[in-house]
C-alpha cells in the first residue's frame, strides 16, 4: 500500500508543478539561441565573396543548359510539328 500511496503522491507533485509562463519560456529561447549562435563559425568575407562567385557561375552554366535544352526541344517539335501537318 505504501508504494501505492507515492504513486498518487508524485502524481499530484506533477500536476501541482506547473510549468513557466510564455515570457519566461520566451526569454530561456531567446537566451539559448544567443548562445548557440556564439558556437557558429562564421565564414570570412574572403570565404564568402568566393562562395557567392561560384554560385552566380553555376546559375548561369545552369541557366545556359536550360536555355539550350529549351532551343533544342523547340526546334525538334517545330520540325516534327511540320512533318506531320501535312
Amino acid at each position: 500500500m505504501a508504494e501505492n500511496e507515492k504513486a498518487v503522491q508524485a502524481k499530484k507533485d506533477k500536476k501541482s508543478e506547473k510549468k513557466p509562463g510564455i515570457f519566461a519560456r520566451m526569454g530561456k529561447w531567446f537566451r539559448d539561441m544567443k548562445s548557440e549562435l556564439k558556437k557558429v563559425q562564421w565564414p570570412t568575407r574572403k570565404q564568402t565573396i568566393n562562395n557567392t562567385l561560384i554560385v552566380i557561375a553555376c546559375v548561369i552554366v545552369v541557366g545556359i543548359c536550360i536555355a539550350l535544352f529549351d532551343f533544342v526541344a523547340n526546334q525538334l517539335i517545330s520540325l516534327l510539328i511540320d512533318a506531320f501537318k501535312g
